[in-house]
């Protein structure tokens, strides 16, 4: 599992502020505020992003899609369950992939594989086989929504209705 220890943290901090999400990072064996699943997954309170130099990198950028992907009204009471819907989720796990090509030192198949064995669960079995069979429709959601354009880059917009 690549942990956030493992990369350019300078450089996921600078992709982050470029949406006005703000990296925190936690001291060891403390407690990350704002986690949903605890232990060292990644959390959410309002523009801060929390995470410890254990956390796994898919789960912070999952979280930073959340963030992302949610509903103004949402973004602004945040702390710590995301909400949304199964589109709104199935958008969220296609951007953070986005996301993970965009990182140098992470890229599309390294999330995959981590999102696999995190447990992602995915009706083909595999983030892999739903990312090539099944994906269309959350990728739909996020054009829609102008949150990446056509080539799957991130706008740097966050979704606004």
């Amino acid at each position: 599992m690549l942990r956030l220890k493992s990369i350019d943290r300078l450089a996921l901090a600078h992709l982050l502020a470029g949406f006005g999400v703000d990296l925190r990072l936690v001291a060891p064996e403390q407690d990350i505020p704002g986690s949903y699943w605890g232990e060292c997954e990644a959390g959410l309170s309002g523009k801060v992003l929390y995470a410890r130099l254990d956390t796994p990198v898919h789960s912070v950028l999952h979280e930073f899609s959340h963030y992302i992907c949610m509903t103004p009204e949402r973004r602004s009471g945040l702390l710590r369950d995301a909400g949304g819907t199964d589109d709104e989720e199935c958008a969220v796990c296609y951007l953070q992939l986005c996301f993970a090509g965009a990182l140098a030192d992470v890229g599309r198949d390294r999330l995959m594989q981590d999102m696999d064995d995190w447990g992602y669960s995915f009706r083909l079995g595999s983030v892999a086989c739903w990312l090539s069979e099944d994906a269309a429709s959350a990728r739909h959601w996020l054009l829609e929504a102008g949150l990446i354009d056509a080539t799957d880059s991130p706008t740097g917009r966050l979704r606004c209705d």
